[in-house]
């Protein structure tokens, strides 16, 4: 298959890349880094991309810029680039994706563990990817009769993401990079549509 990777340079993409490059020709594509540049924030650039790779196989997305903090202290402002860069950002790609997609082609986003099990500071977390998942399940419904299909992998935190991220997550079991992949090769090899695939 010829699978277009968004984030690909991300802990997740790379581990998801070389996992799928083994049997599949890999485009890579990131905001700063990769074969070919995209800024899912913008529409004309997420078009050019499409210019680029010509049909694909599959897509995925590995990426999306989420605000962390206190509810308390939250504005607008900063719950608003979960919702532009996560959220939005792959709602657009999909959206585009759509329109690219050979003959039984798929399209699978990230969401995370934050959806179901909400955590301290996480309320845009939870929000963007509660709503990922959603929008996943209805667009399902309007992609089937058209042979494809759309899925979204919810990882729980990454073994090699611990580090910078281990105070918001106080007892929960880390997932390496490499066992999350395997969700992406399920969405893409599979024949699932809708769901929402955790790697917990």
């Amino acid at each position: 298959m010829k699978i277009l990777l968004v984030g690909a340079s991300g802990t997740l993409g790379q581990a998801v890349a070389r996992h799928l490059g083994q049997q599949h020709e890999i485009l890579a594509a990131g905001r700063r880094s990769g074969s070919l540049r995209v800024d899912l924030t913008d529409d004309a650039s997420v078009r050019e991309l499409f210019a680029q790779t010509g049909p694909v196989d599959a897509v995925i997305s590995t990426t999306g810029k989420l605000h962390f903090g206190p509810l308390q202290q939250m504005t607008p402002e900063q719950f608003n680039v979960g919702l532009q860069d996560k959220l939005l950002g792959q709602v657009r790609l999909a959206l585009a994706a759509q329109h690219h997609l050979n003959a039984g082609g798929s399209i699978t986003l990230t969401s995370g563990i934050v959806s179901a099990q909400p955590i301290r500071d996480g309320a845009n977390a939870t929000a963007v990817n509660h709503a990922l998942e959603g929008f996943v399940r209805a667009a399902a419904l309007e992609l089937l009769p058209r042979g494809l299909r759309i899925n979204v992998v919810s990882p729980n935190v990454l073994v090699e993401s611990m580090e910078a991220y281990a105070p918001y997550f106080p007892g929960f079991e880390a997932v390496t990079a490499q066992r999350a992949a395997l969700a992406f090769q399920r969405a893409v090899e599979g024949i699932q549509s809708g769901e929402t695939i955790t790697v917990w």
